[in-house]
C-alpha cells in the first residue's frame, strides 16, 4: 500500500498527525477510520497490518494520534475520552474535505468505544468494527487503579502505562466515568457491527465482547480472535483481523467495482475519475498516474514526465548492468537520479500552439563497485546508448486514431 503523511485541526485547533493508506493501484473505492487504543499511536505494527487488509480490497484507512499521543499536538492531559470522539468527527471532516466522507470505523480497544460513539453521530457510516473493546469505557481506569484516589484528591496524579509516564487528569476520569456505551448503543440502529475479541484477553477481558453483543443491534456479528494478545502483537493475528474486517464490510459497504482494463495493444490507460488521475495496464502491471496538488491532482501517483522519467531511469540501469556482467565488471549496484527542467503543466496549458517548449531530462548516475576511472567512463558511455535514451533523442512519431 502507499501511505501518505497528513495533518488536520480538530475543532479546538490542535493539529493532528495522521497516515493515509492508499491502494497501491487505484484510487479507493471508500474510506476508512482507525481509532487506536488508549495511549498508543497510529504507528502500532498491527493497525498497519489492519490496514494493508483494507488497502488489498481498494479501501482507503486514515489512522491518525489522538490529541497529545504520537506527532499529534496538544497535552494529553488535557485531553478525555469526549476529545478522542471529537478528534474522530475531525478525521471523518478531514476525509469529507479531501477525498470522501468514511463509511467504516475501525476501532481497537478504547478507540472501539469511541468509534462506537462517534459512528452513531456520523451519518455515512455504515458499518463499525471493535477490536478488543471495553463495555464500558471507565473500564481503562483498572489501568491505573492505585492512583485514582491521588487523582480525586490532587487532581491530577502521574501514571505509568506501559513504561511511559502520563499526566491523568480528574477530569479525564470524570468523563469516562460519564460516559455510558449502553446508552450510545441505542443510537446504532441500521448500522452494521462487527465484535473482535480475544478469549485470552488478560487486559479487556472477553465478558467486555459478550455484553456489547448482546447490546448491540442487528446486523452484527462476533469473531473470536482465539489466542491473540490484547495488543494483537503478532503479525499473523493482526493480518488475520484485517482480513476478517475486509470481508465483512463487503456485505454491508461493497465496494464499486470497474471493469477490468483489456486491450490487444502493449498499453492501455483510462481517465474516468477525478480531476488527472489514471488508470495504466502495461502488460500485466497497473499502475496509477496523476498531477500534484499545486495543479488540481490529487498526488495519487506519479505525473507523466515522472513516468518518462521512470523508463528513462530504469533503462539506464538495465544496460548499464547488463553491458557490466557481459564484461565481468565488479558492480555492484546502479542508482540513476532523474528530474525534468520544464513544467508538463505548462507544456500541456500550451499544446495546441507555438508557445509550448519542451524542456530536457537531467540524469545523474550512480554507480557502487570496484571499478577503475576507464571503466567509469565506458559505463557512461554505455548509459547514452540505453534504447529509452535513444528514442526520446530521436523524436519517436505517434500515429493517433480515434475510435
Amino acid at each position: 500500500m502507499k501511505s501518505q503523511k497528513v495533518k488536520f485541526k480538530n475543532k479546538g485547533g490542535v493539529e493532528l498527525a495522521g497516515k493515509l493508506e492508499l491502494p497501491l493501484d487505484k484510487r479507493p473505492d471508500q474510506f476508512a477510520i482507525f481509532a487506536h487504543c488508549f495511549t498508543c499511536g497510529k504507528d502500532l505494527k498491527s493497525e498497519r497490518n489492519i490496514a494493508l487488509a483494507l488497502t488489498q480490497k481498494g479501501w482507503g484507512v486514515l489512522r491518525f494520534d489522538f490529541t497529545g499521543l504520537g506527532q499529534s499536538g496538544g497535552d494529553f492531559s488535557d485531553s478525555n475520552f469526549t476529545s478522542n470522539v471529537n478528534d474522530l468527527f475531525a478525521a471523518a471532516e478531514f476525509l469529507k474535505k479531501n477525498y470522501a466522507e468514511p463509511t467504516l470505523l475501525i476501532g481497537h480497544s478504547l478507540g472501539g468505544a469511541a468509534v462506537l460513539m462517534a459512528g452513531a453521530k456520523m451519518d455515512s457510516v455504515r458499518a463499525i468494527a471493535t477490536i478488543g473493546a471495553p463495555s464500558e469505557p471507565d473500564h481503562v481506569t483498572k489501568l491505573f487503579t492505585e492512583s485514582i484516589e491521588e487523582i480525586k484528591e490532587k487532581g491530577e496524579a502521574k501514571v505509568l502505562l506501559a513504561g511511559r509516564e502520563f499526566s491523568i487528569k480528574d477530569q479525564f476520569v470524570k468523563d469516562l466515568e460519564n460516559t455510558k456505551v449502553d446508552e450510545l448503543i441505542k443510537e446504532l440502529r441500521g448500522k452494521a457491527t462487527l465484535v473482535m475479541h480475544s478469549p485470552q484477553d488478560d487486559t479487556v477481558g472477553i465478558a467486555n465482547a459478550r455484553h456489547l453483543y448482546e447490546k448491540l443491534h442487528h446486523p452484527k456479528s462476533f469473531v473470536s480472535l482465539d489466542g491473540a494478545d490484547h495488543l494483537l502483537s503478532y503479525p499473523s493475528d493482526s493480518a488475520y483481523a484485517g482480513d476478517m474486517i475486509a470481508s465483512w464490510v463487503q456485505r454491508y459497504s461493497p465496494a464499486t467495482v470497474a471493469a477490468a482494463l483489456e486491450t490487444d495493444e502493449q498499453v492501455v490507460v483510462r481517465l474516468n475519475e477525478g480531476p488527472f488521475l489514471t488508470e495504466i495496464l502495461a502488460g500485466k502491471h497497473h499502475i496509477l498516474a496523476d498531477e500534484p496538488k499545486s495543479v488540481g491532482g490529487e498526488d495519487l501517483g506519479p505525473s507523466p514526465y515522472e513516468l518518462v522519467s521512470a523508463g528513462l531511469g530504469a533503462c539506464t540501469a538495465m544496460t548499464i548492468k547488463m553491458y557490466a556482467d557481459r564484461k565481468g565488471w565488479p558492480l555492484k549496484e546502479v542508482k540513476v537520479h532523474l528530474s525534468y527542467d520544464n513544467s508538463y503543466f505548462e507544456d500541456i496549458k500550451h499544446c495546441d500552439s507555438e508557445e509550448r517548449k519542451i524542456g530536457k531530462f537531467i540524469r545523474i548516475i550512480e554507480v557502487e563497485g570496484d571499478l577503475d576511472e576507464k571503466q567509469r567512463e565506458r559505463i557512461l558511455q554505455i548509459a547514452n546508448k540505453c534504447p529509452v535514451h535513444k528514442t526520446l533523442e530521436s523524436s519517436s512519431g505517434v500515429e493517433t486514431k480515434l475510435k
